[in-house]
């Protein structure tokens, strides 16, 4: 019965530093149309179908202490690109740590800003 992720949600201490991210390194182009809530925050199109990160400054409950160094351990939302090794050459740049998959698989996960693990592939077929 469910058809897709309408959007995951991050919460931030700093929504420009998250902007700068999420908007200049990975080059998600941020919706101005998210409504006026009575907390700050962002949204950003993952592409044309709706799909979207939210970003909300909001207090966190989880602690980014004793978080496992590859974010293949830790919950994470995965993404597809275009061209893997040209964001892995953006974050270099950007100087943002990222490890390689551990399956083998040409995916590799950073965090960004706030510790939010994020994964990267060119392809994902899920196992069926």
């Amino acid at each position: 019965m469910i058809k897709s992720i309408a959007h995951a949600s991050f919460l931030v201490e700093d929504v420009q530093r998250s902007l700068d991210f999420y908007c200049g390194v990975l080059e998600i182009k941020q919706n101005m149309s998210r409504p006026d809530f009575p907390f700050d925050g962002a949204w950003l199109d993952l592409d044309a179908s709706g799909q979207q990160i939210h970003l909300m400054l909001l207090p966190n409950p989880d602690s980014k202490e004793g978080r496992p160094e590859h974010g293949g351990k830790d919950k994470h939302v995965a993404l597809v690109v275009d061209n893997l090794d040209q964001l892995a050459n953006r974050l270099e740049q950007a100087n943002i740590i990222f490890s390689r998959s551990k399956s083998g698989r040409a995916a590799f996960f950073c965090r960004d800003p706030d510790g939010n693990a994020l994964e990267f592939s060119e392809d994902f077929t899920p196992a069926k």
